[in-house]
């Protein structure tokens, strides 16, 4: 089995989403790199209902779709309205009510679903393919682990740099009296006094 190309392992980065603060593949790019319709994914996975508990998939609700579509169209402006592939189309392009009716909200995969997806589904390409997805999955993690450590890093050099801070400030208040010139005493004037 050949590792993807490097456009294809970034495109299937790109196909993980944070939703509900989980990393998730929506229903239509899983279909997509699986090889197969949407419809027949979906057809699928709803024969196959029980093998997918909550954590392994949830279906998005009205609010999510807009913000994924508003996300979706900011990113990608110059591909707002035109035409895409008839036989994997976009479930959020379809969930108009001309194509689907208003009652279809897309399905979000977590990493646990996508490979049991993949599973049932029982394909070469599907197998294939489902490594790539935990690929990109354990790649996310490990930079976000990355970050995370990063993060904390410097979060340590903060807290180092204002116990320094505060330090130095004391030092200064305690060297400013040695630091501005004294006054000069009062001389004696010259002349008569009464």
């Amino acid at each position: 089995m050949a590792e993807p190309s490097s456009n294809s392992s970034a495109s299937i980065g790109r196909c993980i989403r944070v939703i509900r603060g989980h990393k998730v593949v929506l229903d239509t790019d899983l279909a997509a790199l699986y090889g197969v319709t949407t419809f027949r994914f979906n057809e699928a996975i709803k024969r196959n209902a029980d093998r997918f508990p909550e954590d392994f998939r949830f279906q998005l609700n009205r609010e999510e779709l807009v913000q994924l579509a508003a996300h979706k169209q900011s990113m990608h402006p110059d591909v707002v309205g035109k035409k895409t592939d008839g036989g994997n189309s976009s479930q959020i392009a379809m969930s108009s009510r001309r194509h689907r009716g208003a009652a279809y909200l897309p399905w979000a995969f977590t990493e646990h679903g996508a490979l049991m997806a993949a599973n049932i589904l029982r394909s070469a390409r599907a197998a294939e393919m489902s490594i790539f997805v935990i690929r990109a999955f354990v790649r996310m993690r490990e930079e976000l682990a990355t970050n995370t450590d990063i993060l904390r890093r410097l979060a340590e050099i903060d807290q180092t740099l204002l116990v320094h801070d505060s330090a130095l400030r004391d030092l200064y208040q305690k060297l400013r009296p040695l630091l501005t010139p004294a006054a000069e005493p009062e001389r004696p004037r010259i002349g008569f006094r009464p």
